[in-house]
């Protein structure tokens, strides 16, 4: 794994003072950062009167690493206070960063939650948390985090995910690999592209794992559109195997391939890591969470894209094991 240079979106002062104002506008109307239909709707009316240099830095991953870091955003690391011990105590923590990344993530499209994860909120906090530190969800943190697909399971999975970083006193990186890098043959592209096995959901969502009234449906890895191959990969969470000899070689193949081409992004606070969720797999290294307040402390948005064609029709199907994306405004 290499240390990477991202690509990077410098904002200018006179854009973050504009989204700095418009998020404390929102903020001081409605008190709180919590997901309310109003609240929502307010965001999206403000996003809507940004001008064209926001939206210029706020376009689609255009290179083949699938990522870009938007920096200049301001982020006071004794205003905001500690980092909380868990998301379920975070509250309002970061109300104004909240508001900021969820004015973004309208730019860019539609942003969406999960009934069943963080209370619904549209903007996640990600921490390490006690008890949690082997578990393979965003509150791990002494072991790896591996490289996956975020929310793999879902077919109403995000297309962007937008990780911005509030504290990282130890420089604790997120890994990061495309599809678009890697080099696989012909025929283990056309074995991972077909539907062989199911991604289970989650530690983050128990209730999607007791969820028993369907088959877990069979999806393809990997999947080829005109612009090139996009993924669905989350191996923690998938029953490899179960597959079959040919099937598993070619699976571990590419696990290889995206761990050759896997780079390393340690944010600074302020910046915002933007990722396409259908050409890389993200993760995080293992590091040693203190529990004292300072440790590593990054928010979470997710976005769809309206109109975007980059996974098999098939998926419109699934069900979902039973889970319900809420998406903030309409396509």
């Amino acid at each position: 794994m290499s240390t990477a240079i991202a690509p990077v979106r410098q904002l200018d002062a006179r854009t973050v003072d504009e989204l700095r104002q418009a998020a404390e506008k929102i903020l001081d109307e409605f008190g709180t950062s919590a997901t309310s239909p109003q609240l929502l709707e307010r965001v999206a009316e403000v996003a809507g009167e940004f001008g064209d240099t926001l939206r210029h830095h706020c376009r689609p991953v255009d290179t083949a690493d699938g990522l870009f870091v938007l920096r200049g955003l301001d982020v006071d690391d004794a205003a905001v206070g500690p980092t909380p011990a868990s998301w379920s105590t975070a509250g309002d923590s970061g109300a104004i960063h909240d508001i900021t990344l969820l004015l973004l993530a309208t730019v860019m499209g539609n942003p969406i939650a999960w009934e069943g994860q963080q209370n619904g909120r549209f903007v996640h906090n990600i921490v390490p948390s006690p008890g949690h530190e082997t578990e393979q969800t965003g509150a791990s943190s002494t072991v790896l985090l591996s490289p996956h697909t975020e929310d793999a399971f879902h077919p109403g999975r995000a297309h962007l995910l937008m990780l911005g970083c509030m504290r990282n006193h130890d420089n604790i990186a997120t890994t990061a690999a495309s599809i678009r890098n890697v080099r696989l043959s012909d025929e283990d592209v056309d074995i991972l592209t077909r539907p062989a096995l199911p991604i289970l959901p989650d530690d983050a969502y128990a209730e999607a794992q007791g969820y028993a009234d369907e088959v877990a449906p069979a999806v393809p890895t990997l999947f080829a559109t005109e612009d090139g191959l996009t993924l669905r990969f989350d191996p923690a969470y998938t029953p490899v195997e179960e597959a079959d000899e040919t099937y598993r070689a070619a699976y571990q193949r590419l696990e290889a391939e995206l761990a050759r081409v896997s780079v390393a992004v340690s944010l600074d606070p302020g910046e915002v890591l933007v990722v396409d969720n259908d050409l890389v797999v993200h993760g995080r290294v293992p590091f040693q969470a203190r529990y004292d307040g300072a440790d590593r402390w990054l928010k979470r948005a997710s976005v769809r894209v309206p109109g975007r064609r980059t996974r098999p029709l098939a998926e419109a199907g699934e069900h979902g094991y039973g889970q319900a994306a809420l998406e903030a405004h309409a396509a």
